[in-house]
């Protein structure tokens, strides 16, 4: 079991003028913590599993912290779904921020969709721990709305930007169509990935997602080829 230390080294350095960054700053890693306990909760015995009293367990503080913090576990739940999504968005992004061209950015995106660390067992079992409670809370389905939009609509804008540095202009219409169908696709081989990575040989993967994206898009994305 992981421990959180939840009473960091700088709580007990308090200086004069620095105490209000101090406990923010305190604040803030104990609501981190709590939320990591509650993600690896949710991954191992889904929704239902993590409990307020198991989440204290893990996370070793008592109930009343965490009520401090958050006034009921759906909160918590909230909070730790939004930090998952979020993150991975961000961790799978974070290739494309590196620059090149349209094209180059694209291929970085997808590759990183279907690969560690962001193809990972962990993810896959938060992904399938969370569902049923997002078909059951509103505040859920709105959270999981606006991460998906968010990731759609970036890979839509690179979609565009590539294609356009390929000669073609397309319409918003198609573009919106064009990333939902891409974003199937990637989806669909984040989740395989993530469930049965032994039935995968060596960049299979990736080989096979440039294959679709770009059979979709019309581009050669196939890596160390140009279009």
């Amino acid at each position: 079991m992981q421990a959180y230390n939840l009473w960091p080294p700088t709580m007990e350095k308090h200086v004069t003028g620095g105490r209000r960054k101090f406990r923010r700053e305190g604040a803030d890693l104990r609501r981190s913590a709590l939320v990591r306990a509650t993600l690896d909760l949710i991954a191992e015995e889904g929704v239902r599993g993590a409990t307020v009293r198991a989440i204290a367990e893990r996370a070793e503080v008592t109930q009343g912290l965490i009520r401090h913090y958050f006034s009921t576990k759906e909160d918590l739940v909230l909070a730790a779904y939004l930090e998952h999504m979020a993150g991975l968005t961000e961790q799978t992004f974070a290739t494309v921020e590196r620059g090149g061209n349209a094209r180059t950015r694209l291929v970085a995106l997808v590759v990183a969709s279907v690969t560690p660390p962001v193809v990972d067992a962990a993810s896959v079992g938060l992904w399938a721990g969370f569902l049923n409670h997002v078909r059951q809370d509103e505040r859920m389905r709105e959270v999981h709305a606006r991460t998906y939009h968010e990731f759609r609509d970036r890979l839509e804008t690179l979609i565009v930007a590539a294609l356009e540095e390929a000669g073609r202009v397309i319409g918003t219409g198609q573009a919106r169509r064009l990333a939902i169908a891409c974003n199937a696709v990637i989806d669909g081989l984040w989740l395989e990935g993530g469930a049965l990575p032994e039935a995968f040989e060596a960049g299979e993967l990736p080989g096979i997602a440039l294959k679709s994206v770009g059979a979709i898009l019309g581009l050669n994305l196939e890596r160390g080829e140009q279009i």
